[in-house]
């Protein structure tokens, strides 16, 4: 009897002598206590609204649904206005996932600003767009740098992932660079085409937010995913 009164005493001192082991932790995917985190990737759709988004002029051209943000209506352009970055980014990468309904034209657009209405004055878009009548196709960095082919397909998924790093743009669709530009210093017609100097856009680096674009009635786009890393 008295010998498992030791083996237990002996077990318990044991156990008790040992440290808890440490349940490694996953890094999250966003910081809402710290929306500038370097590094990481950063959600900029929760998923259930559009809080953190601003619509421009037709603003039922966009909704959520079943998860996804959804543009199906006339011209709108959806601007996100959140916390991360203050909504003004530099070098970055941004990833997201697109969904196109056949005929639909859409765009991102980066390094922009919010405005009331009309096509974004300011900042480059990248073309979502892979049947329908513009022949600029999903990936061209629009006007600028235009991909006349695209493997994205409609009613199928497919990622779109834009990186900037001072005067570099690059531009992958399905993990695929299909566009690489460098922003030249002079002069401002190589930036900047004729069609969009007649609209009084300017096409060049320097800093912004982010835009979904609804195009036209016609155009039914799906976004999910949508996520932001600082560089």
């Amino acid at each position: 009897m008295k010998r498992w009164t030791l083996i237990i005493l002996s077990l318990t001192l044991i156990l008790g002598c040992t440290p808890p082991q440490e349940v490694a932790q996953e890094p999250p995917v966003s910081d809402v206590t710290n929306p500038n985190l370097e590094g990481e990737w950063i959600s900029l759709f929760n998923g259930e609204t559009l809080e953190g988004w601003t619509a421009s002029e037709n603003v039922e051209t966009f909704s959520v649904q079943d998860g996804l943000i959804v543009t199906d209506g006339p011209r709108s352009h959806l601007y996100y206005t959140g916390p991360v970055s203050d909504h003004n980014f530099k070098d970055f990468e941004l990833k997201l996932e697109v969904l196109t309904k056949p005929g639909a034209n859409s765009g991102i657009y980066f390094h922009t600003q919010f405005q009331d209405e009309g096509w974004p004055s300011k900042g480059y878009e990248s073309q979502v767009n892979n049947s329908g009548t513009d022949v600029r196709r999903t990936g061209s960095l629009y006007d600028i740098k235009d991909v006349y082919e695209t493997e994205a397909k409609d009613d199928e998924w497919f990622t779109q992932h834009i990186i900037v790093q001072g005067k570099h743009i690059v531009v992958k669709v399905n993990g695929e660079t299909v566009v690489e530009y460098h922003e030249p210093e002079t002069p401002d017609q190589d930036r900047t085409s004729d069609r969009d100097k007649n609209l009084n856009r300017s096409r060049l680096l320097g800093s912004g937010t982010f835009a979904l674009q609804g195009h036209d009635p016609e155009s039914k786009v799906f976004f999910r995913n949508i996520a932001v890393r600082l560089r």
